[in-house]
């Protein structure tokens, strides 16, 4: 099984709460997401063929995460910082990547980042959305964020609850 090489420096960068700079492979798309939320800058290489993902994990100086044990060892050759993610699920896949890169799996809406393009996001007055949102999600709830990069508003809505319940169990396995 291919585990890691040459994380040293992620792992240090990690323990200093900066951010990380990742690129996944087409199997990693759930946890490009929640990476994402926990403000880390990862590149979802979902249509990009093996060569593509080694130039640019290389040349933007990302640490490839990949289920893919060929691709693994491809990187490896090439001297590419690559983590080869194990787990059945999710969760476990989340807690494989924290307990062996070192992430903290706290969600900050501060720092996150967009999970669906991977821009970064601000914090919004609520009357700055107020179109852009149902008139229950006006009266419910008070703190926003949008995204710099595509325009999608975010709020901690019920969806949350799912979300901090993940992390919870992810940082619950990775010990």
């Amino acid at each position: 099984m291919f585990y890691v090489t040459y994380l040293s420096e992620i792992i240090q960068t990690a323990a200093l709460g900066e951010c990380l700079r990742f690129i996944t492979d087409g199997m990693l798309g759930k946890l490009t997401r929640w990476l994402r939320m926990l403000g880390h800058d990862v590149v979802y290489a979902r249509d990009m063929e093996d060569l593509e993902i080694l130039d640019l994990a290389k040349g933007e100086q990302r640490c490839l995460l990949t289920r893919d044990s060929e691709l693994c060892r491809r990187a490896k050759n090439h001297n590419i910082e690559v983590l080869f993610v194990d787990g059945e699920n999710d969760v476990d896949r989340l807690a494989s990547v924290s307990r062996r890169a070192g992430l903290d799996l706290e969600v900050d809406p501060e720092v996150s980042r967009c999970p669906v393009c991977n821009g970064e996001i601000q914090s919004v007055e609520k009357n700055s959305v107020l179109d852009e949102l149902l008139p229950t999600t006006v009266a419910s709830y008070e703190r926003f964020w949008r995204c710099v990069q595509c325009g999608k508003v975010f709020w901690q809505g019920t969806h949350w609850t799912r979300i901090i319940q993940t992390f919870s169990e992810a940082k619950t396995r990775s010990r």
